[in-house]
Formats: C-alpha cells, sequence, structure tokens
C-alpha cells in the first residue's frame, strides 16, 4: 500500500514539473527611435508577445501573413499571443522602415 502512496506522489510531482515546464512566457518588445528592439525575438506557441510604445508617435505591429494587426499608441502597450509555430516577419503600417521577425517554436 505505502508503494501506491509513493507512486502517486510521484506522478504528480512529474505532472507539476512538466505544466512548469510548458507555462506560457511574456515576451517583450520595445519600440524607441523608430525601430523594434529586439528586432528578432523567439517565442514558443501560447506565448505573449508584448510591443511597448515609448515614442511620441504612434506605430502599429503588422504581421506581414495577417496573424496580427495592433495600434500601439504613444506610451502604450499592445500584445499578441502566438497560437502557431513559425517564422513571422511584421512591420509598422505607418513607418513601413520597421520591421522585425517573431520566431515562434
Amino acid at each position: 500500500m505505502r508503494w501506491k502512496l509513493q507512486l502517486a506522489i510521484a506522478l504528480a510531482m512529474l505532472a507539476t514539473s512538466v505544466v512548469a515546464a510548458n507555462a506560457a512566457q511574456t515576451i517583450n518588445v520595445g519600440i524607441k527611435g523608430l525601430k523594434f528592439t529586439p528586432a528578432q525575438v523567439t517565442a514558443h506557441v501560447g506565448d505573449t508577445v508584448v510591443w511597448t510604445n515609448q515614442d511620441p508617435m504612434p506605430h502599429t505591429s503588422t504581421a506581414r501573413t495577417g496573424e496580427w494587426d495592433l495600434s500601439v499608441p504613444p506610451g502604450q502597450s499592445a500584445s499578441f499571443v502566438a497560437a502557431k509555430a513559425g517564422t513571422f516577419a511584421y512591420f509598422c503600417r505607418i513607418h513601413a522602415s520597421m520591421g522585425g521577425k517573431l520566431v515562434v517554436n
């Protein structure tokens, strides 16, 4: 009987560690000086990417493939939850020279 309790405890600990290892993360991207910083970030499916605009003018974070199109007013943030794996180039619709890349594993 004691071995069943030990097995149950071991399985519960294993399940807890698997859940913790797969916990969603938040990845932050700054917008300042008409640049996304860092220009390339890596995330996992389920992670949240947050763009924070530190410029005095509005920006967007717009995926070239249409996955997201976020308005990011001055002094504010906008976020996107990565739903699928892939490499996604993005840009600012207002300032087309601004670009970045999100790699989702």
